[in-house]
């Protein structure tokens, strides 16, 4: 039964921030919002609600393991799978903006995330995020919000208005999504975060490596299929803004508002996992560096990695 009610949860949790990216990108253009802002912030930040569902749960409930799994797995999936495939099925062109912007901004996150959760071998105390690393975190994410709203600002005059769908757009409508949406991502997100832990317990499994795995990639579902879609459709700025966009918010918001919330102690064995995110966004760097763009051979070479990764934790689990 756990097993039903958590590909129930999985299934509100997308459907949720499908309606919840519908509304929300329909109300940004209307405000005329730029597509890789749109990318960057509304996709990004709805694609990861799932994320901040079930990690702000499961902080709740004390399964921290669980929520810093949950981050650093999808931003891994996000990266490496997502990332990957989406450039195996329409390379993607990275605007030199998110280069020297964006990308670095997520690394400087991933380094973060790792100093924070490292000071048990650095000051001598548990593994732990304490309410003092979430002000940190959250005053980061404030700073990228500042940097978006500054971009926005200026590339507003130079967005045209031809891009804009003529259509008039009915805002009651979106907003009843939106916060519909957001509703569901909540609901179904304590569906997964429960159903999991029981799961876990079941197989001997421990908790980092469900957040790792089954919830991680469950999670970044609404990612995969929301940056899937908009290659095919030609829209690499909103597929990539929408995967960097997620990382920063996963680790700079989801974990900050999570460890406020509740103090997250945290199991030493993530401290590698961290090191391969951080890895993982070096080599994003430097693909996107190259050629300006994600080709298919280097989506290819994401998913190898990706294989790999996947192959390590189970051994090690």
């Amino acid at each position: 039964m756990e097993y039903v009610l958590l590909l129930i949860g999985f299934l509100i949790l997308v459907k949720g921030a499908d309606f919840f990216v519908e509304g929300s990108s329909e109300i940004a253009t209307v405000l005329r919002i730029p597509p890789l802002l749109i990318g960057l912030t509304i996709v990004a930040f709805g694609t990861s609600a799932p994320e901040a569902a079930v990690s702000i749960s499961a902080a709740l409930k004390g399964t921290g393991d669980i929520a810093v799994g949950n981050v650093v797995g999808s931003n891994l999936f996000n990266v490496i799978f997502i990332l990957g495939i989406t450039a195996m099925i329409q390379p993607l062109v990275v605007e030199r903006q998110t280069v020297i912007k964006e990308i670095p901004f997520a690394l400087l996150g991933s380094v973060v995330l790792l100093v924070l959760i490292a000071d048990r071998y650095l000051i001598q105390s548990s593994a732990l995020l304490s309410r003092g690393d979430g002000v940190i975190l959250l005053t980061y994410f404030t700073i990228f919000l500042y940097y978006i709203f500054e971009v926005a600002k200026n590339s507003r005059e130079q967005f045209e208005l031809d891009d804009l769908d003529p259509a008039p757009v009915n805002v009651p409508k979106y907003v009843m999504y939106t916060v519909g949406g957001l509703a569901a991502i909540i609901f179904g997100g304590d569906l997964v975060v429960k159903n999991a832990i029981v799961i876990a317990m079941a197989l001997g499994m421990s908790e980092t490596l469900v957040g790792l795995t089954i919830v991680a990639v469950g999670t970044s579902l609404p990612e995969l299929i929301t940056s899937v879609t908009a290659a095919l459709k030609n829209k690499s700025e909103i597929a990539v803004g929408n995967i960097i966009g997620s990382n920063i918010f996963n680790i700079f918001f989801v974990l900050g508002a999570s460890s406020i919330i509740h103090p997250i102690v945290v199991d030493s064995a993530i401290l590698v996992d961290a090191l391969f995110m951080i890895a993982s966004t070096i080599i994003l760097f430097i693909f996107s560096h190259t050629h300006s763009k994600i080709t298919r051979g280097e989506g290819a070479a994401f998913m190898l990695m990706y294989a790999g990764y996947m192959a390590y934790i189970l051994i090690r689990n």
